[in-house]
């Protein structure tokens, strides 16, 4: 009688002890078959600030707004900025009319003022020497004193010379400017047209815009203030790309790898997960064991790891604890959301 007793009773034992064995034993694979890793929210932070020095004029983003890359920030005063482009403008054009001069050459009337100029002193210069011919005959036959001869032929001779510079300066005329001379002029030119593009560089940089998407974390300076590329007006916290910089222990590493997709929970959003892939695994380990390793120090040490994470309603903050978990039994897959 007792054997009947005990027979259902140790098979109802059998059977328990079958079951909760394999539960343990899916438990187990279940757990083998993903990574969980604990760790914070991490982002990028940028320094804004402004490239040229000027007292600020306008402070257009306050603490926590959310800003988009391209949108402007903040603005200096530009009186002195603008009136340095006019000037540059001024300079510029005046030089182009010089260049453009010079290639342009001599124009015809100034061409025909030479040639009349060269016919005008041609004729005083043949005038010229019949008077000295008609005086050195009169003062051969002692009619007129030599010195009047003498003064005649040097009025003659600068005559030709006035007749000969004429003509060189009729030959300049037609020729044009000199190479060098154009070239000279072109290379000013060059110089105020950079000076020029350097002048409204200096004024769009009294415009500070956003250099990515972002939330403004700090304003440091304020109008009035005096800006330098030294001195920030902005902190900027980069929403995109946001990470959970974790860490694996050494035991471990070999399980990751670059791309393997993850989720990623928060304790400020329960139940609610976000993709996630791993997108860094640090070559170094954390912490540099002692000289003399022991099998305890290797298993000790750690690997950083960073889980980049879609943020689309921007519901993670930097610091944040996450828990990621990474599956091992998937492959590689590609990023589920864009990284600038």
């Amino acid at each position: 009688m007792k054997k009947k007793i005990l027979l259902p009773i140790l098979s109802f034992a059998i059977l328990g002890g079958a079951t909760l064995a394999w539960q343990h034993s899916r438990e187990d694979k279940a757990a083998s078959n993903k990574l969980t890793l604990y760790g914070n929210v991490d982002i990028r932070q940028v320094q804004v600030a402004f490239k040229g020095s000027e007292r600020i004029a306008k402070m257009l983003a306050r603490e926590g707004d959310a800003v988009k890359k391209g949108e402007l920030l903040a603005m200096l005063e530009t009186d002195r900025l603008k009136a340095n482009v006019e000037l540059r403008k001024a300079e510029f054009s005046a030089q182009q009319q010089v260049v453009e001069r010079l290639e342009s050459g001599s124009r015809p009337e100034e061409i025909g003022k030479a040639r009349a100029e060269l016919d005008a002193a041609r004729i005083d210069a043949a005038n010229a020497g019949r008077t000295y011919a008609r005086l050195k005959d009169l003062a051969s036959r002692h009619f007129v004193s030599e010195q009047q001869a003498d003064n005649a032929r040097a009025a003659a001779e600068a005559a030709r010379a006035r007749s000969k510079a004429a003509g060189e300066v009729l030959r300049l005329a037609v020729k044009g400017p000199r190479r060098e001379d154009v070239d000279s002029a072109k290379a000013i030119l060059e110089a105020d047209r950079a000076g020029l593009s350097l002048a409204t560089i200096d004024l769009d940089d009294a415009s500070l815009y956003a250099p990515s998407d972002g939330i403004i974390r700090d304003r440091i300076l304020e109008p009035g203030d005096m800006a330098s590329p030294q001195k920030p007006v902005y902190t900027l916290a980069l929403t995109n790309p946001v990470w959970v910089r974790a860490y694996v222990p050494e035991s471990d590493l070999g399980k990751l790898k670059l791309g393997m997709a993850a989720e990623v929970e928060t304790d400020s959003h329960p139940g609610r997960k976000y993709r996630g892939w791993v997108g860094y695994i640090s070559p170094s380990a954390e912490f540099t064991p002692k000289s003399v390793e022991t099998a305890e120090l290797r298993t000790s040490l750690s690997y950083q790891v960073r889980v980049f994470v879609c943020n689309p309603l921007n519901e993670l903050r930097l610091g944040m604890p996450a828990t990621a978990t990474i599956p091992l039994f998937d492959p590689i897959k590609a990023s589920p959301c864009r990284i600038p």
